[in-house]
Order: C-alpha cells, then structure tokens, then sequence
C-alpha cells in the first residue's frame, strides 16, 4: 500500500464540558463555540485548545523531582497559578512550538482520506488500561479489604482515622520526621477512659509508623506520650509487631485516577498517608487529561487504610487490593489497553472502516509522539545534542535563555533576569517555583560555580537529565524511519535489520521472503547497535556528522551520557483492535461506561439511532512505549502538535 505525505490541517474548536471550572474557563468556552475554520480540503480537526499537559502518553519515562522540604508547600501553591497574566495568548505562542515535521513525523501507511474528529473533548474520551506482565488487563471492579489469616493482628478500627485533630497529626507528622527539636508530643485524654486511650494509642502507632506511645499522668490529667524509640532509625524500620509475618509486605491495588498523572497522584496518596512518595512502585506512567487504571504497590500500608481514601479522594479510586512479596518495576507492564472516542467525526461509513481495516491489518508507523520534544521553542532533543556533543555552554543557555512559546509568568521573568545579568543568584530569585529544572540548575550554578556546569547540571534528577539525550535518539530515529518508508516502502529489504532473540541481525538476500516489515526494526543511536546494510545506514552517520557527532563513538566521558543503542520496530499493529460509530445529540453526555460507573451500577444514558453528531468509538491494545496519538493520527490523518492545532485560530483567541 503507498506512503502518503502529511498534509497540513486546519481546525476548528469544540466546547469542553469537562473544564469549565471558573469564569475565565466559561468566558473562553463560549468565544470557542462561535469559531470555525476549514481548509481547502474538506479536512478539519477539532479539539480543545487549553495549556498542554504533562504527557498525553502512557509510557513517558520521568520520574518526580524530589522537593527540598522548605519549598514543598510554597511550589504546590504556584505551580497551578497564572498569576502573571500574559497578554499574548496561549495560540500566538504557540505559533513557536513544533509542528510533527519539525521532528521527523513527515509519512502515513494507510491510503484511505482523513477525515475530521474531536481528540479529548472530554477527558472521559480517553481510557487507558494497563497489561500487567501477566497479560492480564487491570480493571476497578472489586473495593473489598482481604482478611488476614492471622488472627492475633487487627487492623485500625474506622475510628483510628478520625480520632486525632489534624493539629495532632501535624505535630506527630513532624515527631517522626523529626523536623522539630521535641523529644515527645503530648495529646490530652479527654474521654478518659480504656477503650478511648486504646484508640489513640492504635491511631498513632497506625499513622505514624517509627513511634511508640505511652501513658502518663500528668497534675491530674491523662495524657497519650508519643515518642521516638529509636530515633530516626525507627522511621526507616517501621515496628517489625505492627506487620504480620505472613502477610507479604506490599499491598497491591488498582488505581482508577481522572484528570491527574501518575506522579500527581502518589503524591496526593503520600500526603494523606503521610508517607514518602518512594515507599510507592508502578510499572509505568499514565495520562493526565485520561481516565486510567493501574496496578501501584506500596510499602507496609494496610489495604484498610487504603480503602479509607476512596472515603476523602476525589478523582481516585483504590480497590482490587492484595498483599505481595514484592514491589512492582518500572517496563515491567506488557502494555495498555486503550478505548477512544473521537466525537463530531466527518468521515463516511467508508473512510472509517477503510481506515480502521488498516490500523488493524497494517498498523502505523512507531513514531516518538510530540510530547517526546518538549513545547516551547528550545526543543529538548536540542539540549540533548549539546550534551552528546560537551557543549556544556550551550546546555545551560538552551535550559535558561529567553525563549517563545507557552510559559508561566515567572519562568519568562527568570530568563530575562538571566539574560540580562548571568547572575543564577538573581534569577533565582525571579524563580518562587525553585523545583523546575530552571530552578535546579540555577542552584547548581550558585553552589559549584558558572565555570563548573557539569557540576550544576548534575543537581537535576537523573531521569530529568537523560530525558534530553532520548530526546535526541527519538528525533533521529523519527527522521531515519521517514526516510526508510519513502526510499523502501512497507516491505522488507536486504540490508534491514530483524531482532533474534536480544540480538539484531541484517536480512539477507536469500531469506527477504520470510520477512515482512512487521519484523523490520530500526536503531536508536548508540555505541552498541549496528546500523542497516542500505541507504539508511549511510543517512544515520550523515545526520550525525550534521550534528558534530560520531556514530561510531558515542560513548561520553561522563557515563551516564553514554548512549546505549536500542531498536525499535517501524510499524506496530495494534491488538485487540475494535471500533463502533455512534451518533449523539449532547457532547456532554459519556458515550460509554468507565469501570467505575459499572461498579456504581451508573446506568448511561440512552444514545439516539440518528443524533445530531457522529462519534467513532475505538479500542486497540499497543504495546510499552509507543503512542496512542500515533494510531491516532493514522486514523484521521491529522498533525497531532500543538502548533498545528492552534496557528490557524489565532484572531478569535485574542
């Protein structure tokens, strides 16, 4: 089946039912409900036009940034604030983002004709189920707290959770992390009476493993004394009493989350737990704008205190609880289980069925998504190529120069007080959310020296880090796998690579009929994979040599940027593909049910036969690290970047 070259998209804007949480918001939805544009083609794709999340993508590879304790607080309050209005609006800035031909996202497989569609009118149109290793797919479907079989342990009580003031939790939450020079709090017994101290004495040592509690008497009145046993030890090692040996030491659960990533929400979990984020394992990151489900396993946490949350959540829901030896590891999942709907579709009964028979029979090309390349004008894969070159100059000025495109207020101040004074002291101090990489970097800065920016960089997480450098690797193997589906087209050559085993080897002339491009895989730069025996082999070291880069040497000397090569297969064919169209009058109405509406036992509301709009409901499955949108976009022929989706709609945003 031909290539088809992208063709630019107009679009229109829908109304989003979901976010109209405040005045602005309402203001905004309606000046959108009064704006279309169309294209010469007949081609148009709709969607919501908002601040851009975290990762629409289920597999991205960062992890939380650890806070400094004395900014935790001060980041949370401004990192969800615009209080630096800024006058140009969010389409006008970005106008400086990148368009999908910007990082190498250029071809389609399918020969059928786009058609139009809305893409996450409602954060309800995008569900995600994680596939365990097992290939079982997680669902919500049961809140039961399992029994333990011993008998001499029981769980807190219900009055455990709420027989403590918050003023006690927060002197005793500051006890075990010793953040203050007390050796002991004191909580009056009012009630004074057995059973009542009991009670406290439970809920203290529940909520706050690392201390012990006593009784005391004191100028007439009884008084709960919490203290450390063992000093810090103690917190790290928990009282080995309070957790029965027969029980695994990892409760495991399902998380049901709308509207929040995956590290948002351990974070809120941790806070109501009162514990560390990192006492929390998952096998993979999920979307913010989604509803999604995921198994999490957490550290010496009772599936009763868990169940408890579904109690003061909103947006979570914790349930399908069990008890586990072990935690759970980052890539261990074998995939997700996706079900979209795409609304206000405007393609025939034809089209979708031609373009769904093709993403089922030949699938899309594997592309790094755009959310991979960042959305401001400095794109990260450019700061990973400064890395992989030593241009430790040119890492810091990519990182904290001025720059257009969709910025908070203050982050624009910092880099403008940089600009002008190359002091990290004074832009810092434009910086009042200090945990954003600007922020860690110029931290660096203050600490090791402007003549030592290895050192400064070093202070950003790891995973932050080497984010840039796989930036960089999923830029070139975008650009390298165009150019290999317009010099060979969908089939196997002599001279492609194919995995056996762990190991890639090229195909062979006398063997090309037993290979079809699904087991044609191309290398992502490094200095332990080889390259293909064709023209494509020959463009990998040319682009590299562009960018001052030798493919035949990418070990750094710093080895944490030493790139380690992978593959990666070019065309993915999704499993478990299904679709349906359905038509609708109310965009505000869910077009199927979520796990928790059938837990609920949530009756939907009754779809007419011949509704005033047509939506295209879609399942597949796809395996780790590929993106959803790619499939997407295969579908609907439609540039997925943010830029695309807002450049020719800027008048009416103003």
């Amino acid at each position: 089946m031909e290539t088809v070259e992208m063709n630019s998209v107009s679009l229109k804007r829908p109304r989003s039912e979901d976010d109209v949480a405040n005045a602005d918001e309402i203001k905004r939805q309606k000046i959108l409900e009064k704006s279309k544009t169309g294209n010469d083609s007949g081609q148009s794709v709709e969607t919501v036009t908002e601040q851009p999340d975290k990762s629409l993508l289920e597999d991205t590879k960062n992890e939380m940034i650890p806070n400094e304790e004395n900014e935790e607080q001060e980041d949370e309050e401004l990192e969800d604030s615009d209080e630096d209005g800024d006058p140009e609006s969010f389409a006008d800035m970005m106008k400086h983002g990148l368009t999908e031909s910007d990082v190498g996202i250029t071809k389609f497989v399918s020969s059928h004709k786009g058609f139009s569609g809305i893409l996450k009118e409602r954060y309800s149109d995008f569900v995600v189920h994680e596939i365990g290793k097992d290939g079982r797919v997680s669902h919500l479907d049961d809140f039961s707290v399992p029994v333990d079989d011993e008998v001499n342990f029981e769980d807190p009580s219900e009055e455990t959770f709420t027989v403590l003031s918050d003023e006690d939790k927060q002197r005793l939450e500051e006890l075990q992390l010793l953040k203050n020079k007390e050796a002991s709090v004191a909580i009056e017994v009012i009630e004074d009476t057995k059973e009542k101290r009991t009670v406290i004495h439970q809920a203290v040592k529940s909520l706050f493993p690392g201390l012990e509690t006593k009784t005391e008497d004191r100028d007439g009145k009884k008084y709960i004394i919490a203290y450390h046993a063992a000093g810090k030890k103690a917190l790290a090692n928990p009282r080995k009493h309070s957790w029965p040996k027969s029980r695994g030491n990892y409760c495991h659960f399902v998380l049901y989350k709308e509207n929040k990533d995956t590290m948002d929400a351990i974070n809120v979990l941790s806070k109501f737990l009162r514990v560390k984020p990192n006492i929390f394992s998952y096998m993979g990151t999920k979307d913010k704008r989604a509803i999604t489900v995921q198994e999490i396993a957490v550290l010496r946490i009772t599936a009763q205190r868990l169940a408890h949350l579904n109690k003061c959540l909103m947006n979570f829901k914790l349930g399908n609880f069990s008890y586990k030896n072990h935690p759970l590891k980052l890539g261990e999942l074998q995939g997700n289980h996706f079900t979209v709907v795409l609304r206000n579709i405007t393609g025939t009964d034809g089209q979708i069925e031609q373009a769904m028979h093709s993403l089922r029979e030949i699938g899309f090309i594997n592309y790094y998504g755009m959310q991979r390349f960042g959305t401001t004008a400095v794109p990260t894969y450019q700061i990973g190529r400064a890395i992989l070159q030593n241009n430790w100059n040119e890492v810091m000025d990519l990182i904290l120069k001025p720059r257009p495109g969709a910025e908070k207020g203050y982050l624009v101040k910092c880099r403008e007080e940089w600009a002008k004074t190359k002091d990290p002291a004074t832009a810092l101090k434009k910086l009042p959310v200090k945990r954003c990489v600007e922020g860690q970097l110029l931290r660096g800065l203050l600490k090791y020296g402007m003549k030592n920016i290895i050192s400064a960089f070093g202070i950003i997480p790891r995973n932050n880090r080497l984010m840039y450098i796989h930036s960089y690797q999923s830029y070139v193997w975008n650009n390298m796998v165009s150019k290999r589906i317009e010099e060979y087209g969908l089939r196997a050559v002599p001279g492609d690579l194919i995995l056996k085993g762990a190991t890639a080897v090229h195909i062979e002339e006398g063997d090309i009929d037993n290979y079809t491009i699904h087991d044609v895989v191309m290398p992502l730069p490094g200095f332990d994979v080889i390259y293909p025996k064709h023209k494509i082999g020959e463009a990998y070291k040319e682009m590299l040599v562009a960018d001052n880069l030798d493919i035949n040497n990418m070990r750094h000397k710093i080895r944490d940027y030493s790139l380690s090569g992978a593959y990666r297969k070019i065309i993915i064919r999704p499993q478990n593909v299904n679709w349906e169209v359905v038509s609708y009058d109310d965009p505000r109405i869910p077009l199927f049910p979520t796990d928790l509406d059938k837990l609920e036992g949530k009756p939907l509301p009754v779809l007419p036969t011949d509704g005033k709009f047509r939506a295209l409901k879609m399942e597949f499955s796809l395996p780790p690290s590929t993106y959803a949108t790619m499939a997407i976009r295969e579908v609907l022929k439609m540039d997925t970047s943010i830029k695309n989706q807002t450049q020719l709609n800027t008048t009416w945003l103003r």
